[in-house]
């Protein structure tokens, strides 16, 4: 991971998207954490917080599991993600003070509405992660990640789940919505939030 190009990229568009962003060694043992045969790890997603917090699966239908810091798996990614943020911290100043993710699984015939990362009433996430981890993906598998402009309306990137590719973008400046797949998806979703959140 270039953290200088990621970080002029950021500055520049707010968004970057990196093909084969790991090793490919780390995204097959990350493969095997993301599996959904397990109900006692994976659970329905919800949208909202606290009183708010709702599972509609009509807005939002994937299953999701928080990373580990006790497993070993999860540590090395978690560790990749720790010198990404420092890096992007001495690049950018961007406050950046600890880093949240999970694995997310989409079956067929699941997706998630158009939304911000950033939870209402709260600036907490700066900054959104999404590492890919479906091998061959191919654009008829739909669940591609769909970034719009800031005002929501004008579709500017469209992003399709392979096997290794990361987007990384202003979780403040970009809507965005997975558009419904039509085969199991596999992912890891991130965010990076600064103090105090």
């Amino acid at each position: 991971m270039n953290i200088a190009e990621i970080a002029d990229r950021l500055e520049d568009t707010g968004y970057i998207v990196l093909d084969n962003a790991l090793q490919n060694e780390l995204l097959l043992r990350l493969v095997t954490r993301c599996q959904d045969d397990d109900p006692a790890r994976f659970y329905a997603a919800h949208i909202g917080r606290g009183a708010d917090k709702k599972q509609i699966n009509t807005i939002r239908g994937d299953v999701i599991d928080w990373l580990d810091e006790a497993d070993g798996i999860d540590q090395d990614y978690l560790a990749l993600m720790e010198i990404l943020r420092m890096g992007l911290n001495r690049a950018l100043y961007l406050g950046l003070f600890d880093y949240e993710s999970h694995y997310a699984i989409y079956g067929a015939g699941a997706g998630y509405a158009k939304h911000s990362d950033v939870l209402v009433g709260k600036k907490n996430r700066i900054l959104t992660t999404v590492l890919y981890l479906n091998e061959d993906w191919h654009s008829r598998d739909g669940g591609e990640l769909q970034i719009f402009d800031p005002s929501g309306v004008a579709v500017i990137a469209t992003v399709l789940p392979k096997f290794g590719t990361m987007i990384i973008f202003l979780s403040e400046m970009f809507p965005h919505e997975v558009l419904i797949s039509h085969r199991t998806r596999r992912s890891i979703t991130g965010w990076f939030r600064v103090s105090g959140s």
